[in-house]
């Protein structure tokens, strides 16, 4: 048997509680009510593991102390003609890790085609994430430069970020012909 119930009796809220052992637990207190009569469920959660607080192209960067120093990110190349090549540039990822996740990760950073096809060797690399004692929360920053970046045909190539297997973060790379370029290729 169904039974219709008027909306304005039905109320759901969900209010978080105090983090369980500072670990990145948190539960969460849901409360449901019908008619007037309330039903308390207790719901445990992790938070997500890490943040991926930035993620860029750019021109230049440096890791300096723990600062991460950024000139020029851009997603998009122009040239008259393919292939081009794109002398210098990087990429930059700042990872917030929580306290659970401390110990080594593997990082896997990749730059593909459109088609899918790899177009410089994959990035493989193992970091130790560490915390001070007062600390729940530690940051780590990649600074991945890359010399003579040849981008063989237009169109969109993307940089993606796998941390311990899990897809994190893709960037778009957008490669087009200049304006007079484009303009004179319609001339013609």
């Amino acid at each position: 048997m169904i039974q219709l119930i008027p909306h304005e009796l039905i109320g759901l809220s969900l209010h978080p509680s105090k983090p369980i052992l500072r670990k990145g637990l948190h539960h969460y207190h849901l409360h449901l009510w019908i008619g007037g009569s309330f039903t308390g469920i207790r719901i445990h959660s992790i938070l997500s593991p890490l943040k991926l607080e930035i993620f860029t192209l750019c021109d230049s960067a440096v890791d300096y102390g723990g600062k991460v120093c950024i000139l020029g990110a851009f997603d998009s190349v122009a040239a008259a003609e393919a292939p081009y090549t794109v002398t210098h540039c990087a990429v930059v990822a700042r990872m917030r890790f929580h306290r659970i996740e401390e110990g080594n990760h593997k990082l896997l950073v990749t730059l593909a085609d459109q088609d899918g096809k790899m177009i410089m060797p994959n990035v493989d690399a193992q970091v130790g994430v560490r915390f001070t004692e007062q600390a729940q929360s530690a940051t780590f920053n990649l600074v991945m430069q890359i010399n003579g970046l040849k981008l063989d045909q237009f169109g969109e190539y993307t940089v993606d970020l796998a941390v311990d297997g899990v897809h994190h973060g893709s960037l778009p790379l957008y490669f087009g012909k200049t304006p007079q370029a484009a303009a004179a290729e319609s001339e013609s």
